[in-house]
């Protein structure tokens, strides 16, 4: 279904295309349609984070801003959908045009720059939400104005107002599109910050009755010494899982692009290699009872092992979705399935 879709779809602009794909999935979600558009994977339960998984397939923040169609992206087969990324107040984002795809390269160029409804309204749409299957994940970011001296504060806000509504909630400190974002990943600035996260969590689990996992999203292009201080705070701090990793600045790959010198996050098959360098230089880091997210750059099933087999617990999808459609999220599935069955045939990619 989705092949005959995607020529109809790549005809508009990127970011219009993505807004009429929602459109019509939820409407074909509401219709009792969902099921023309892929067949869901067999389960595959997992156990991570203190959760249960029906497979370890996600969807990665950023498609579905607001939460707006938690239910439709779910029927699709997920075992789990993040969305967001959210931040206290509504903010536009960038100015348009601020998405752009290279098909030649099965990647996506995007500097939207957080543009969201706002934390209120996400919470609103998620518990509208029924949620009959898989979990939910909450991305919380900084309002564009915060300057980095008060972003603790929007992260609190944010984290108080989803702490109740979400499986678990990622931190977002990586992305490229809101200026000095990534500034917090540097060693003291993200001590801090993790750290009054961390204490608020033991608070609102107390007060909730309930720990909500709370995960950290990371850069792909930190050098190794950012990577090693990393690995020392979120391991000191013993946060419950990190996320690697977000979109490149980087042009490798796609230097020949007409479109390589858009300013913004590239992800998609370009992105695979490094982000997967970075997934496993963090799981020889990481204490063993933090588990990894493994995201960027994941077209096949086979990426998905690969991702595995660095030290992923679980996966994320996105620009593979826009490449590949629905049917990637079983393709992936079964090859991790696959890879458990026979795990001797599983090795670590080459360094």
């Amino acid at each position: 279904m989705y092949s005959l879709a995607r020529p109809f779809l790549f005809g508009f602009d990127a970011e219009r295309a993505h807004g009429l794909g929602l459109f019509s999935l939820e409407a074909a979600y509401r219709s009792g349609l969902g099921s023309l558009l892929a067949k869901p994977p067999r389960p595959m339960p997992v156990k991570v984070l203190g959760l249960t998984f029906p497979n370890p397939v996600g969807l990665a923040a950023g498609l579905d801003k607001n939460g707006a169609h938690i239910d439709a992206l779910l029927a699709l087969g997920f075992g789990f959908v993040e969305v967001g990324t959210v931040t206290p107040l509504p903010q536009p984002g960038n100015p348009r045009p601020r998405m752009f795809r290279l098909p030649q390269h099965e990647a996506v160029i995007n500097r939207m720059g957080f543009n969201n409804e706002g934390v209120d309204a996400l919470v609103q749409n998620v518990e509208r939400a029924k949620r009959k299957t898989g979990l939910l994940g909450i991305n919380i970011g900084k309002n564009k104005d915060t300057p980095n001296e008060d972003a603790a504060a929007d992260y609190l806000l944010c984290l108080r107002r989803v702490y109740a509504v979400a499986d678990y909630v990622t931190v977002n400190i990586s992305s490229p599109n809101t200026a000095g974002l990534r500034e917090l990943q540097e060693e003291q600035a993200l001590r801090r910050l993790v750290g009054t996260l961390r204490d608020e969590q033991e608070k609102l689990a107390g007060q909730h009755g309930k720990r909500v996992p709370v995960l950290v999203k990371i850069a792909p292009d930190l050098s190794d010494n950012d990577i090693d201080a990393a690995g020392r705070v979120l391991g000191d701090l013993q946060v419950d899982g990190v996320v690697a990793t977000n979109t490149t600045i980087s042009r490798e790959g796609v230097e020949e692009s007409r479109r390589a010198l858009e300013a913004g996050g590239l992800s998609g098959a370009p992105l695979m290699s490094r982000a997967t360098t970075v997934l496993r230089m963090l799981r020889t880091r990481l204490p063993d009872n933090i588990p990894l997210v493994g995201v960027g750059g994941i077209l096949h099933g086979a990426d998905a092992a690969t991702k595995q087999a660095a030290g992923a617990s679980l996966v994320q999808l996105y620009t593979g979705l826009i490449y590949r459609g629905p049917a990637l999220i079983s393709e992936c599935v079964d090859a991790l399935r696959r890879r458990k069955e026979a795990p001797s045939r599983g090795t670590l990619p080459p360094e």
